[in-house]
Parts: C-alpha cells; sequence; structure tokens
C-alpha cells in the first residue's frame, strides 16, 4: 500500500478541541483524523455499496 500526506488548515480553536478528543479517545489527532475518515468510508459502502477499483480511476 502506498502512504499518502494530506494536509489540512483549521483555526487554532478547532486545533485545541480536536486534539482534547483525540487524547480523550486514546488516538494522536492522525490517528483520529484516520479513524474518522476509515468510519466515513464505512457508513457510505453500507449505503451506497462497496466502492470498486473502477470507480476510483
Amino acid at each position: 500500500m502506498v502512504k499518502k500526506h494530506l494536509s489540512i488548515r483549521m483555526d487554532g480553536g478547532l486545533h485545541d478541541k480536536f486534539q482534547y478528543v483525540a487524547a480523550y479517545e486514546g488516538r494522536s489527532m492522525s490517528g483520529q483524523v484516520l479513524y474518522l475518515l476509515q468510519k466515513c468510508v464505512r457508513e457510505f459502502e453500507k449505503e451506497h455499496g462497496p466502492i470498486r477499483e473502477e470507480d476510483l480511476k
């Protein structure tokens, strides 16, 4: 699997609150973002069916 990098900008207040939530959940901020992204994809696929390799092209 090829790892990709995603950079996002947010205001300081959101950053601090997100950092708090991630720590509360026992995750780093990066780990929390990955968890939320995976959850989003699972929910999408549950509603719309699997995303196939050919869909990604």
